[in-house]
């Protein structure tokens, strides 16, 4: 004979999971990362606003937004492609590129083609 299994909520699963103290401890470690990744992708756009002699004002004035938005766009952890070619090409930048290393190999891809 065959038992009758019954339907339980994904979310009543992953609460039960996280009590075990090994889940618990790999799910904090990866929201610490995933904060940090956060947290350098922000304070890089900063600093290269911050490398252009801009305040986020002026910045706002170059892409023809305000203040908020700028701050906003720092702070965010994903950016289209466009809106990132702009805020570079505000700040200065010359030709921006996102590299990449895959297997031993460089390959570029030119922001420029997101105008």
């Amino acid at each position: 004979m065959s038992e009758k299994k019954t339907f339980r909520r994904a979310n009543e699963r992953i609460e039960q999971l996280r009590t075990k103290p090994e889940i618990a401890e790999a799910v904090a470690e990866f929201a610490a990362e995933r904060e940090a990744m956060n947290r350098v992708h922000a304070e890089g756009l900063a600093d290269i606003r911050k490398a252009g002699n801009l305040t986020q004002v002026e910045m706002a004035e170059l892409l023809g937004t305000n203040q908020g938005a700028v701050s906003r766009i720092e702070s965010r952890d994903d950016l289209l492609l466009s809106t990132l070619r702009q805020y570079l090409a505000a700040t200065g930048a010359v030709h921006p590129k996102i590299v990449v290393e895959k297997d031993g190999v460089e390959i570029a891809l030119d922001l420029d083609a997101f105008a």
